[in-house]
């Protein structure tokens, strides 16, 4: 009954956060990489948002994401720029490939889609296995501070040949001891008045306290954890509607180990 970022709440996704779109992050992002030499993932890419900048400013980055519409989006979206990254299907929590890097990114709370606890540990263990020694990962969550059960919110986007697309929002359930919300959301298409698609979407997503969430990185074997709130480098949240991001180094080991 329920998708998961299927064709319309992708196409909605690309409408809504073009290419080019920033909430201070992409310039974050750019600049606390600035200085990689080596290849940067990104899991969760989603339509390139983050992906396509780091690209154009010459950082050999891959991604992947669950989502095949939203992979198809980001190639399109790449192609575009005459762009040609390594794209691919996967989970956060159980991609594998051959390949070590010195950076993997998850901007915009998209790991906060994992809502289940002992799929977030995987997959930042998973995160830990896939990098070089002494590679970092930096990664944004964000808190859930007014929520409650049968709220509502409604949105619309007038696509390019003129179609309109809604979407309402209905918080279904609030686990305030497993730490996760589940919204529903309905996706409409009209053309002319009629109605020509729909989608009803399952959304599922988690909060972490945050320095539960650094206890987190620690259970997995980060160090060197630094927390910048709302995209300032070093500079501890202390509102609950900022964004958090966590920058993590992989254990550097000696030679001879």
């Amino acid at each position: 009954m329920f998708s998961y970022y299927s064709k319309l709440s992708s196409e909605v996704y690309d409408l809504d956060k073009p290419i080019g779109t920033t909430f201070g992050d992409v310039e974050f992002y750019s600049e606390r990489l600035a200085d990689c030499n080596g290849d940067i993932l990104e899991p969760g890419v989603g339509t390139g948002r983050i992906l396509i900048p780091l690209l154009e400013k010459g950082l050999n980055v891959d991604g992947f994401d669950v989502s095949e519409e939203m992979l198809s989006i980001c190639q399109h979206n790449c192609e575009e720029r005459n762009l040609h990254p390594t794209l691919f299907i996967g989970k956060m929590e159980s991609f594998s490939i051959d390949k070590k890097y010195e950076a993997i990114i998850v901007p915009t709370g998209t790991f906060l889609l994992l809502h289940q606890r002992e799929d977030s540990l995987q997959a930042l263990e998973n995160f830990y296995r896939h990098l070089d020694n002494g590679g970092r990962l930096i990664i944004d969550i964000f808190l859930q501070p007014d929520v409650a059960v049968g709220n509502r919110s409604a949105r619309s986007w007038e696509t390019k040949n003129g179609d309109l697309i809604t979407l309402e929002t209905t918080i279904a359930e609030v686990d305030y001891i497993q730490q996760y919300t589940v919204s529903h959301h309905r996706y409409e298409k009209w053309r002319n008045g009629s109605l020509i698609q729909t989608e009803l979407e399952r959304f599922p997503l988690r909060w972490y306290g945050v320095e539960e969430f650094r206890m987190l990185l620690e259970k997995v074997g980060f160090q060197h954890i630094v927390i910048s709130a709302d995209y300032r480098y070093g500079e501890y949240p202390t509102l609950a509607d900022q964004t958090i991001t966590f920058e993590a180094k992989k254990q550097q080991r000696s030679v001879s180990e």
